[in-house]
């Protein structure tokens, strides 16, 4: 039987329920986050494993600023001790750890010290082709957010740029070799280089990014034709970004290849291909529908996203991909994190935090019934919207 078995629940991070003493309930969180730090040194590598899973899952819920800082350095030598000797598995939940803990400590001195132990173990392994893709995949991911948090250093930036870069333009090798980009095992890893690398792009000097458009703006598009999905959509929203930076940089900015690109874009937003799953056609099409738009016309469909009794535009394809990062690390607590996350709200000039009494909180907060009843209604309107939309399509056949 695990030793985490009597700490692992994730439920037992969130906040429904009954109401309790909060100091109480405080400490009683804080004593299992001691186990787990304990048990991340334990010689089962499952128990191990567990222990990295738990902490993450109350690193994504929970602002834990002060019990970290106390355990900082503890922490990032039991995570270095992780991805140097664990297998692929707890590589991956190491490094996902390690994100987390640069989240929980914001730019600061103390995450510089974190990114100086973490850093070149990162970078070993992402550019160890022993080591397992899914584990140089983590460590890529891992790489770009936490030099995304803690550097200040112009040079350490353009370095872990470069790292990703020898990573994911072997896809563009690829194409030349194949006439064809063709799905391979380490296409995963491209992919999660590719989007490490467009992250930092975002806080590199205007200077570095005019290099960084000419030397990719001309090779991204053959990633356009890889048999993945996921590489397709990422090369995409990389170009709109890119074409976003460009613009910037340039109001005359100018695409010799354009009428080319946007052939390619317009046939991805209109794919048809009957061998391709419904799901992933529409993924597709949904996304170069936007990606043909910002290149095109200049233009980016705001999206709007609801925290507590705050709101935020995303208004920019800079802005869409550093969301769309730390929503991927910090899951269902990305919101949470939003509304109390220093770090975060300084990313995205949200200002300081909202200070809300518990008067106002308990007046925002619905019942688990009243969710249910909620729930169950928006369930019953979209189940008729949908049975319409399939009545309709039946009378004019399936064309997808």
């Amino acid at each position: 039987m695990s030793h985490c078995s009597g700490f692992s629940d994730p439920a037992s991070f969130t906040e429904d329920g009954p109401e309790v003493d909060e100091e109480a309930t405080q400490e009683d969180l804080e004593y299992k986050l001691k186990g787990f730090i304990d048990l991340m040194l334990d010689k089962s590598a499952k128990t191990r494993q567990a222990a990295l899973e738990s902490l993450k899952s109350a690193f994504s819920s929970k602002i834990l600023y002060e019990f970290i800082m106390e355990r900082r350095m503890t922490l990032t030598d039991s995570i270095e001790r992780c991805i140097k000797k664990g297998k692929s598995d707890e590589q991956c939940a190491a490094a996902g750890l390690a994100c987390l803990l640069c989240v929980q400590m914001g730019s600061g001195i103390e995450s510089e010290e974190i990114f100086k132990t973490l850093g070149p173990v990162l970078k070993k392994i992402v550019c160890d082709g022993t080591a397992s893709v899914q584990a140089r995949q983590a460590c890529a991911t891992c790489l770009g957010i936490c030099c995304f948090i803690v550097t200040d250093d112009i040079t350490e930036l353009y370095s872990t740029m470069e790292c990703l870069e020898n990573i994911f333009t072997k896809a563009y090798q690829r194409d030349r070799d194949t006439n064809g980009v063709s799905s391979t095992h380490n296409t995963v890893l491209h992919i999660s280089a590719l989007l490490a690398w467009t992250l930092l792009l975002t806080i590199c000097p205007m200077n570095e990014v005019k290099k960084k458009i000419e030397m990719h703006l001309h090779k991204l598009p053959s990633l356009l034709s890889c048999d993945d999905l996921n590489m397709r959509i990422a090369a995409g929203e990389t170009l709109a970004l890119l074409f976003e930076l460009a613009r910037e940089t340039d109001a005359d900015f100018f695409y010799e290849d354009m009428e080319l690109l946007t052939e390619k874009l317009r046939a991805l937003a209109t794919d048809g291909n009957k061998h391709r799953a419904k799901v992933d056609k529409r993924k597709q099409r949904s996304v170069f529908r936007d990606v043909l738009r910002a290149v095109e016309e200049r233009d980016f469909p705001t999206e709007m996203v609801k925290f507590g009794p705050e709101r935020m535009y995303i208004d920019c394809w800079v802005k869409k991909q550093t969301y769309d990062t730390f929503k991927e690390i910090l899951g269902s607590g990305m919101q949470y994190h939003l509304q109390s996350n220093d770090f975060l709200r300084n990313v995205f000039e949200l200002g300081p935090p909202v200070m809300l009494d518990a008067a106002a909180l308990k007046t925002m907060k619905i019942s688990r019934f009243e969710r249910h009843l909620y729930n169950s209604a928006a369930f019953k309107a979209r189940t008729k919207a949908r049975s319409k939309c399939r009545d309709k399509r039946a009378d004019v056949g399936e064309f997808f």
